[in-house]
């Protein structure tokens, strides 16, 4: 029985904690997972808000649930290497708690998962309620990328996947002070393929 982590960094997140956590239970509960082969790890990275002392009380009531504090605001990619360093799953989802992000696409990453494939990432199909600026410099941004290094960064996808044990282990053995994650998951090789789907507006 393969298990479990979901890995959710959060930033002044207060507001969408009780929908995130509904929607990620709601999703666990449908899958083939045992009542004890599942983790979520919520780390707070910083928040100024009521962020961290929802989290602690939901954890509380949820044996499931493990909340990580950084000290200070470290950053997106920071808070996402802490909850992958302290995930012990075969199969890790890493997601944002914006719920940009659906929880719902965490059975299609794992039939895929279970088909063979080490990462699988999440393409945007349409990215709702993002400017048309926004929409070009994140465009723009991927095939610079493209053309500067030799890692091919799938186009349109950011750091909402799901990667094997082994991948995981790959990233805790790189330990590059600027983290840019989805170009280090690209970079480390393994199986890979992408599941489109619609990014809503955040929550």
């Amino acid at each position: 029985m393969s298990t479990l982590s979901v890995v959710v960094p959060l930033f002044n997140e207060a507001d969408n904690v009780d929908e995130l956590l509904r929607r990620i239970r709601n999703v666990i509960a449908g899958l083939t997972v045992a009542p004890d082969a599942y983790e979520v790890i919520l780390v707070d990275d910083g928040s100024r808000d009521a962020t961290l002392k929802k989290l602690l009380a939901a954890s509380r009531d949820d044996p499931h649930l493990r909340v990580l504090s950084l000290s200070r605001n470290f950053g997106h990619q920071i808070a996402a290497t802490a909850g992958l360093d302290a995930s012990r799953g075969d199969a890790v989802v890493l997601m944002d708690g914006d719920l940009q992000d659906p929880p719902e696409l965490i059975d299609a990453f794992l039939e895929k998962y279970r088909e063979g494939y080490d990462v699988v990432y999440a393409t945007r199909k349409h990215r709702h309620g993002e400017s048309r600026f926004k929409l070009f410099t994140a465009a723009l941004f991927y095939r610079i990328i493209r053309r500067l290094t030799n890692v091919s960064i799938p186009v349109d996808t950011g750091d909402f996947r799901l990667m094997s044990k082994r991948v995981v282990a790959a990233l805790r053995d790189s330990r590059e002070r600027h983290r840019f994650i989805r170009g280090l998951v690209s970079w480390v090789g393994f199986r890979q393929t992408g599941i489109e789907y619609e990014r809503s507006e955040r929550h």
